[in-house]
């Protein structure tokens, strides 16, 4: 009865810009907090001897894993009773989890803790931007649900800079303690917001010939699914190992370690509004096309030019494009399938955490072989020269 009782229009006694600043944050909490901050404490955490380099990368495919494991789970629970049920003890999971590894330095336990924090990482990255997008369709307002993921790009910004400005006073697993007590107050803050909207009714499934007639990988849908597959193993490599790849090849002592991230931040902040702007404006698809373009140069930068301006070069055209490619394949792929709502945001991020799993697992590979971390780079430019094959098939259409 309670979810029949929620409101089939959106609450008049809220903004929409409130709602999406909300979500945003959220964002911002267990991805910028919870899985990139890993990215900048990589190469400081091996330095301080807490793990070594096949260690770090086996600990970042378990929180791989873990997000991908949450976006299946998720899929489970898109429906607007259980996001008001799920989300609050995901990120619970998500401070506890932050909170351990403040007190822990076994690689096991650090791995293991990682788990856990991607299964709230993949649960609320499902189910919230879900949320908001079916809030803001309702009201007429799609056009600025890509705006969540301003949280994305706000929290690798938080996250450089508080790894940053504690590097010289912290060590070791007390090196997570900024972004565990961060996490707690803006989460809080956030979910109060989103739990106080009426949200509008999802329509359940028919066993109908709808079902036939809106399957989630039928011929306009597969080459956009194919690419977006792509495309998580194109650009999780550079925006895992970027600082570590710095430190090896320039030193330690290189700024470009700190730096790298910060411009993969900088370049990610206003990245989301000129996607979705640039989307309205042009098609989905197309600035899709471009954007696998400009991922695929990055990461090719960063193989083939002097580590100083490759890995320059890398941060800033993947760190400006990996979002692009979230919300517009998410929106594309809405218009592709209109009455789909959560299921298909869902399933989309499965595919592409599944992808981003297989990246830290091939380097790890690559090491038992004598493959460089720089060699390695070649699987995600290969990835993504695939991505940017498989959209030139979809089909162009303007909304």
């Amino acid at each position: 009865m309670a979810a029949n009782q929620e409101s089939s229009v959106p609450s008049q006694s809220i903004s929409s810009t409130k709602v999406v600043s909300a979500g945003a944050l959220l964002l911002l909490v267990v991805h910028g907090l919870g899985r990139f901050v890993y990215t900048p404490l990589m190469p400081r955490l091996v330095a301080d001897g807490q793990l070594s380099l096949s260690q770090a990368a086996d600990i970042a495919s378990w929180n791989y894993l873990g997000y991908l494991l949450g976006a299946l789970l998720a899929i489970r629970w898109a429906t607007p009773l259980l996001i008001r049920r799920v989300t609050p003890w995901a990120l619970a999971l998500h401070c506890v989890t932050l909170l351990c590894l403040t007190q822990i330095d076994s690689p096991l336990l650090i791995g293991a803790l990682r788990l856990g924090n991607g299964i709230s990482n993949g649960i609320v990255f499902v189910l919230v931007p879900a949320l908001v997008l079916e809030w803001l369709a309702a009201a007429g307002r799609i056009r600025t649900s890509g705006l969540i993921y301003l949280g994305v790009g706000s929290g690798l910004l938080l996250s450089s800079a508080l790894v940053s400005l504690s590097d010289e006073h912290l060590a070791g697993a007390a090196r997570w303690w900024p972004a565990a007590l961060m996490s707690a107050p803006i989460g809080w803050w956030s979910w109060r917001i989103l739990s106080s909207i009426s949200i509008p009714s999802m329509p359940p499934p028919h066993p109908t010939n709808n079902i036939v007639r809106q399957r989630l990988l039928d011929r306009h849908s597969k080459p956009l699914f194919y690419a977006y597959a792509g495309a998580g193993l194109g650009y999780i490599l550079p925006m895992t190992f970027l600082p570590m790849l710095a430190s090896l090849q320039l030193g330690a002592a290189s700024p470009m370690v700190s730096q790298s991230w910060l411009i993969v931040a900088l370049a990610a902040l206003p990245s989301t509004w000129l996607w979705n702007r640039l989307g309205s404006q042009f098609g989905d698809r197309n600035m899709l096309v471009g954007n696998y373009a400009l991922q695929l140069l990055g990461v090719l930068s960063a193989i083939l030019l002097p580590a100083q301006w490759g890995i320059g070069l890398c941060s800033l055209l993947v760190g400006g494009s990996f979002l692009g490619a979230v919300l517009l394949t998410q929106r594309l792929a809405r218009s592709l399938q209109p009455t789909q709502g959560p299921r298909l945001s869902a399933a989309l991020i499965a595919l592409y955490g599944c992808t981003q799993l297989v990246g830290p697992w091939l380097v790890r590979v690559g090491f038992d072989y004598g493959i460089s971390l720089q060699a390695s780079l070649w699987f995600g430019a290969a990835a993504l020269m695939a991505s940017f094959v498989c959209m030139l098939r979809v089909a162009d259409l303007r909304h």
